[in-house]
This record gives C-alpha cells, structure tokens and sequence, in this order.
C-alpha cells in the first residue's frame, strides 16, 4: 500500500508537471501543502465527486489561488471530472484547469481566488451560510446542514487588510466550523517574509477569538491529525491551524526560496526532485496503486447516500422546511415572488410618493422581504443611512444564528467578498450596504462577484454631490462609470421609488449575475407613467416623456437628474421645441436590449441629445456622441448644502435649457 508521502507526491509530481509543461505558475504552494492536503481530503474531508453539488459537502477553498495546482491535482486524483489531459492544458486558452482556481470552469472549484484574502473571505461567507442554515433548518433530532469549510491560506492572504475584516468577525460569530490552514512557509515573491512581515498571528487571532494551534509540522501527518481533531471538536471558535511547510518541498535546489514561488522548477530541477522524494515516475504518470488510494468516489456515494437517508427521515417529520430547504438549495425564487412584487410595484406607481430612493428602498425591502425567506442582508455600519433594515430583520449572532440580517461593522470590502461566500454556498440571496464613495474600498470583491456570475445584491446609498455637507470625501463622481463598465453586472440608478421598487425585483430575479443598486439621500419627485412605461422600466431604459413625431432633442438622464430633464421638458415643450425624456436607470440593461427597442428609445436620426447626471461625464459621451452634450462632473465635489451644489456644478433647469438652445441653434 502506498505511504502517505507517496501519495503527497502525487501531487507534487503532477502540480510540478503542468507548471513545467505550461511555463507558467507556482509550483512552491502545492509541494509544499501537498502533505496538509493528504491528510485532509483522504481522512476528513466529507465530499462526493460524482455530485460536486451534493448540498451538505465540506466547502474547500484555497485562498492562496496561485498555488492553483495543488486544488486541481486533488480533484483529479479523487475523481472529479478533471482528466490528465486537462492537467496537460493548464493555463491554455479554453482550459478546465485556469491559472488560477475559478468556479464555473472546474467541477469541485467552490470559489475563484486569486487576489489574496478573498478566498479566505469567502470561507467565512461559507461558514455564516452553514451556520445560519442549520439555526433555520436543523431541528431535534435531524440535523440536515451539519458540514465544515476547510481554507489553505498563506503569507500573503495573511497581509491583506481584508483578512483582519472577516477573520475579527468570524470570531464575534462563534464560526467553529471554519477551520483555516495557514502555510507559514516564511516566502513571499519578494523573498524571506521576515523583511516585512514580523505580526504575531497566532497572538492576533486568539485576540479574534479563535482557537489557535501553534507550531505543526506541516509535513509531518500525524501532527495535522491532531490538529484537525482539535479544530473539529470546537463548537464556538473558528480554529487556525499554523502548519510550518517548506515552500517547493522535494526541490534539492529551490525548496525553501523564492526561485520556486512564482516560476517552474525547470527540467533538470524536476528531474532531481523527483529522485529526492523517490518518484521514478515520468511526466503526468500516476501507478495505479495511488490512484485506488485516492479514489474517493465510492465513499462519496456512501457519504451522500446517508445523508439521503436522514433527509429522507427529516422531510417525513417536517414536510413544508425540507420543500423550502430544496427550493432555497436550488437557488429558486418563491413561484408567487414575481406576481406578488409586481403588484407591489402598481400600488407604489398609484401612490405617487416624493421620498428619498433609499427610503424607496427600504420600502421595497418591507415588501420583498416577509417573500424572500432566503434574504440575508447587512450593511457596513450604516444601517441607519443605507435603510437596510426592514420590519421583518433579525440579527445574526454568535448564540442565535436563525436570523436574516447582519451587521457587518465597518468593513466594506470584508462584507462583500462574505457576501460572495454566502451566495456561493446557497441557500442565500444576500444584500450587503455602504454608500456608494466606499464602494472603492470593496470594488475587487465586486468585480469577482461579476466574474462568477453569481446573485449579489450591493447597495449603495448617497449617490451623488446631493449628499451635500459631507462634502469630496463622501460625494461620489467616477464610482458609477466604474461599476457601469465592469462585466455581468447590472447597475440601477432608479429615479423615484417606481424606478427603485423595479429595480430590486430585476435585481432579486436576476439569477446569472450580480446587481448594484444605487440610491439617493434626497428626496425625488415621483414621475407619472402610464402601463407600457411601467413595463419598460426593466429594460434599463425608456422614454418617459415625448412629444408628437420625431424629436428634436433627447435628454437622457438617470436618479435625481431625471426630475430636472423633466421640469426642462416642460418648459421647452411650452415653447415649441419637439422633445423626448429618456430615463434609464440601468445603462447595462438597457445596453442589453435587441437592436430595434434601442433605436425606438434613442433613434440614431435624432443626433442632438443631452445627458444629465451628476457623476463623470465621460461615461456618457457613447450616448450623445460628438453632436451631444453631457452636463455632468468633471471634478470633485464639495462641502456644502446640496441646493447649494447642484447650482453651482450646472445641475438645474437653467443651464439645461441653455444648454439645449445652444445645441439647437448649432
């Protein structure tokens, strides 16, 4: 029977091979966790690879993503649906094997990671959503979510701001289901670590409340044994197990260096690693002996089989939880969700209401949420500004974990890359709040949001310079251009609560992508809208007001904008000019649409056109074009009243007018 190490050099041998064979990677991280990772998925680690979707699985995210290698190999050798020939194509244009570990690509990949921090991130989202699941599902007797979340992570996952975020709150919430592996192997791609990296870890950890076990020789397996154990039997500590590795571990040369981070060994190193750890194996050959030895098909079934059988027993005692517990698991919304928001949103068109979006929001989220059992939301510390809280909220805690809403503390960047886990793991639409200027602070966990395509819902409040006395620091300008261009996400800027109610039904039914909800501090007049315009909010973009024939002129305008596009279409209506009011609240939508809907709204003829929005202007110039005109911000805000700012940056009535005169008398 082959050795532990034998095995671990599997992984070495295939990770060291597609390194190679690509010319390209980080061979260092997976020969050196291989040891870590021989324990774990062959003794711990509850999975089935014929499903990767099985429900109650361990989660197993690898926060140090550039070690990409280590992940694929298990999965190959356990027998996911991961071949030797897609080992053979590491790195290459269409492969299952990506540089970097990205969900939706590889069967058994539970998150993309890659920028440090995130996955380990995500863990604690993993661990939130176990916790909060069982709290809301497990009753006496049957206890249907009952799994771990297992995360390597290394140095530089370690200094990332971000890991203080999640990891200070994963200790306030009690995760003893997260068990985190820290591979202290003192290399960086700069060089030894301890040139700028001195924290005492283990100390800064056991100040978040976690249990720390200090000092285990990560190559050594029954050490890790121990600690696993230890971790596993903690009920109310997340646990970091500090594993001591030799990066690039077998490498006669370059084990314990830099030179084995970042780069392949090369060929003649690989062939004195592989006589150092005894693999007289060639390229990509695994004996068949090893591979019986990982082979974990056959327990997965059996793993997976009993758990069918209690669940089976716990939908026979509670009929209605396990329904709602298989729907939540499939990420369906309630089959009356779209009925019963809709028939929200005609009340709130016949209600006709000047409020703040935000309140518009809270409103909605008053509405939507006694339907949507699986919202969980929160907000960075602002719940009083962003309106996040609706009448129905619980908060998660440490002691009672069945609640809907948590409260994130100022942590922007943490709560979004959480929310990624959240919605990763299942069960859960998440929403998570800041204002809309600290979207920069957690602009990568968005943009990976929209790189695995996933439900998040990221609201932002105080929209614009109309925040007023906060000032610069507080007004946003370039934010929305930034969400706007970033792929797969759909971006709202609602005019009045129609507009707001629309878009978080969009948002919430939206199951291939993340959404940004973008609301205001101010009040906005509501704007009257027959049946088609009701229907048309949902397209991104619509004509809201219009005159007979062909116009002349075109505003287009988004949030508190549109109700000055709409007071100057009044008075230029009253003079004889020929005008039409687009509001488009999701430019990304609206972008969407087929050809035809487009040139209906804004038809190519009409070349004179004005966009109004108080954020950057550039972002608009592919709207009006070179005959057109944005009024717009082409610098920072303020601090003043924001009557006081919207006349002096040119956002009133007055200067539209000017503005269409000019263009009109070109």
């Amino acid at each position: 029977m082959p050795s532990r190490r034998e095995r671990a050099n599997a992984i070495r041998a295939l990770s060291m091979d597609a390194v190679q064979k690509a010319n390209s990677g980080h061979p260092g991280a997976p020969m050196g966790m291989a040891d870590i990772a021989e324990v774990l998925w062959r003794d711990y680690l509850q999975h089935n690879p014929n499903n990767p979707q099985w429900p109650n699985r361990d989660r197993f995210v690898l926060s140090n993503g550039h070690g990409s290698m280590l992940n694929y190999s298990l999965l190959h050798l356990t027998g996911y649906d991961v071949t030797i020939d897609d080992l053979k194509q590491f790195r290459q244009l269409g492969s299952r094997t990506p540089g970097h570990p990205e969900y939706g690509y590889t069967a058994g990949i539970e998150t993309t990671t890659g920028p440090l921090g995130q996955g380990l991130a995500n863990a604690v989202g993993f661990a939130i959503a176990e916790k909060v699941l069982a709290a809301q599902f497990n009753r006496a007797g049957h206890h249907i979510v009952d799994h771990n979340t297992y995360v390597f992570l290394g140095d530089g996952c370690m200094m990332e701001g971000i890991s203080h975020e999640v990891c200070a709150l994963a200790g306030t919430l009690g995760l003893g289901k997260l068990i985190a592996f820290y591979d202290d192997n003192g290399i960086s791609i700069d060089g030894e670590v301890h040139g700028w990296f001195t924290d005492d870890t283990p100390k800064r950890f056991e100040a978040y409340g976690w249990q720390v076990i200090r000092n285990v020789d990560g190559h050594d397996a029954d050490e890790l044994k121990i600690a696993i154990d230890t971790a596993r039997k903690s009920a109310d500590q997340p646990t970091l197990i500090c594993c001591k590795t030799v990066i690039g571990f077998g490498s006669p040369n370059k084990q314990g260096k830099e030179e084995c981070h970042g780069a392949p060994l090369g060929a003649d190193e690989i062939a004195l690693t592989r006589a150092a750890l005894g693999w007289s194996h060639g390229p990509f050959e695994v004996p068949a002996d090893i591979y019986a030895e990982w082979d974990a098909k056959q327990a997965g079934v059996a793993r997976e089989s009993e758990w069918n059988q209690r669940f089976a027993a716990y939908q026979a005692a509670h009929p209605e939880l396990a329904a709602e517990f298989q729907r939540r698991s499939k990420g369906e919304l309630p089959a009356d969700f779209a009925a019963k928001a809709d028939a929200y949103i005609a009340e709130v068109a016949a209600k006709g209401e000047t409020i703040a979006s935000r309140k518009a929001s809270q409103n909605a989220l008053n509405a939507f949420g006694p339907l949507l059992p699986e919202f969980l939301g929160g907000s960075a510390d602002l719940a009083g500004s962003n309106l996040t809280l609706w009448k129905g909220c619980k908060g998660v805690s440490a002691d009672d974990a069945s609640g809907n809403y948590l409260y994130y503390g100022v942590r922007e960047f943490g709560m979004s890359a959480i929310m990624n886990g959240l919605a990763l793991h299942g069960g859960f639409v998440p929403y998570g709040a800041t204002f809309l200027v600290f979207m920069e602070y957690a602009c990568n966990a968005v943009r990976l949001a929209a790189l695995m395509k996933k439900r998040v819902l990221f609201v932002y409040t105080h929209d614009s310079i109309g925040l007023g006395e906060d000032g610069p620091t507080h007004q946003p300008v370039e934010q929305l251009a930034s969400l706007r261009c970033t792929p797969n996400l759909d971006t709202w800027r609602p005019c009045d609560a129609v507009e707001s109610a629309v878009a978080w039904k969009c948002a919430i039914e939206r199951n291939d992508g993340p959404s940004a909800l973008i609301f205001s501090r101010q009040n906005l007049p509501h704007q009257a809208r027959d049946n088609a315009q009701l229907a048309n909010i949902a397209r991104g973009g619509y004509v809201l007001r219009d005159c007979a024939g062909e116009p002349e002129l075109i505003l287009i305008a988004t949030g508190s904008e549109v109700g000055l596009a709409t007071q100057a279409y009044d008075q230029l209506s009253e003079q004889g000019r020929k005008v039409r009011v687009v509001s488009m609240p999701s430019t990304n939508v609206f972008d969407a649409q087929d050809a035809g809907y487009k040139q209906a709204v804004l038809p190519l003829q009409v070349g004179a056109r004005i966009a109004i929005e108080a954020a950057h202007t550039d972002f608009w110039y592919k709207y009006v074009g070179l005959e057109g005109r944005v009024i717009g911000m082409t610098s920072f805000g303020e601090s003043a009243p924001a009557p006081a700012l919207f006349e002096h940056f040119g956002f009133t009535v007055e200067n539209i007018l000017s503005t269409a005169e000019e263009l009109l008398d070109a």
